[in-house]
């Protein structure tokens, strides 16, 4: 008989990059290996149109409703799984109850979570109903899980705290998903990309003097693509805006000559994974990224990468790439390299499934 693992989250399967990078992209590994998956998802793809837009507020109140109807059918039938995986937070609210509920109903709750979920951080649409969050509520579910799988050193420090077993599991890629375009592009054009969504956005926004900066030397010769469900608009500046699909991801990321993951350095910034500038290393291109957090750790500067700090730093090292096209190409094969020992599903889904069996062992 297979096991089961009951997957509590926010959005349907393939509709979220945490989602998919943090555990979908695992579940045929953990199908292949005895295990049956249920994915318990929160928001349809309707709820979505309306869910990150400003306003709305009585359809939203629909939509809370019925998740909570959702939580409370899976309380019911959590005794029936072997693991109750949650990814971040059961409900969009600052409430906790099903978090408990289910601790107390199933020994075997993980908890899994790839930002610095215990600070406050509210999309744009959503910012009038920010007394509705409570980020300390992961706190409570930390002490009471089996086990956190966190996606770096930074979330761990802040999950022993409260939780007795901690596991740094980074975000990783599956590369057979993954085609190179190895088809000569334009040398005359430049592409600089940047790949994200309507809540990290903001990170690009606040990097409008160092885009500046690259166009200010290089105008026409560079072109800036942003590939996201918001586009970014910048006074004076072209911006090859792309609506992120899942379909058309690859191709698009392909695109790119180097890739850039600029970040402020704040308590925010400092959870997260540097998944941008992954995506990017795993397509062999070469990638610049704030040194910030984790990022640090996975870009060796000057080797497979380049970190840039100040506005500056950024432009030396666009410059360097930009008129060095050896140099994007020796970058770009060092930084898949890296993806491929540490950051791939191949190198470590026999990790991740070892989570599982030690839980579910006869």
């Amino acid at each position: 008989m297979n096991k089961k693992i009951l997957f509590v989250v926010a959005h349907r399967l393939g509709r979220n990059p945490g989602q998919r990078f943090r555990f979908e992209q695992y579940i045929p590994y953990l199908q292949a290996n005895g295990y049956e998956c249920v994915c318990s998802n929160l928001l349809s793809q309707k709820d979505d149109a309306v869910f990150y837009q400003q306003g709305h507020y009585w359809v939203k109140l629909y939509i809370y409703f019925k998740c909570i109807f959702i939580r409370i059918r899976d309380v019911f039938r959590c005794k029936s799984f072997d693991i109750v995986f949650i990814y971040r937070e059961a409900l969009f609210t600052r409430s906790n109850i099903f978090e408990r509920l289910f601790c107390r109903l199933n020994k075997n709750v993980f908890v899994d979570f790839d930002d610095a979920i215990f600070l406050l951080d509210i999309s744009r649409a959503n910012k009038m109903l920010h007394w509705l969050k409570n980020p300390k509520k992961i706190n409570n579910t930390l002490k009471h899980c089996a086990v956190a799988i966190v996606g770096n050193e930074y979330l761990a420090q802040y999950a022993r705290q409260y939780g007795k077993d901690v596991r740094i599991f980074p975000t990783t890629l599956d590369l057979t998903t993954i085609k190179i375009d190895h088809r000569q592009k334009n040398p005359d054009k430049i592409c600089i990309g940047w790949i994200g969504s309507t809540t990290t956005i903001k990170h690009l926004e606040w990097a409008e003097p160092i885009l500046r900066a690259i166009y200010e030397k290089y105008g026409d010769r560079i072109v800036f693509k942003v590939i996201a469900d918001v586009p970014l608009h910048i006074e004076d500046i072209p911006v090859d805006n792309v609506k992120w699909t899942k379909e058309g991801e690859s191709e698009q990321l392909s695109s790119f000559d180097i890739g850039i993951m600029p970040l402020p350095d704040n308590e925010w910034t400092k959870g997260k994974c540097g998944f941008k500038g992954l995506q990017c290393m795993a397509y062999e291109m070469p990638v610049i990224m704030s040194p910030v957090g984790v990022n640090r750790t996975i870009v060796q500067d000057g080797q497979n990468g380049f970190l840039a700090d100040t506005v500056e730093e950024w432009l030396e090292k666009v410059s360097l790439l930009v008129d060095n096209a050896e140099l994007r190409i020796r970058m770009g094969k060092q930084g898949r390299a890296t993806v491929e020992k540490y950051y791939s599903c191949q190198a470590l889904k026999d990790k991740y499934l070892s989570y599982f069996n030690e839980f579910t062992h006869a």
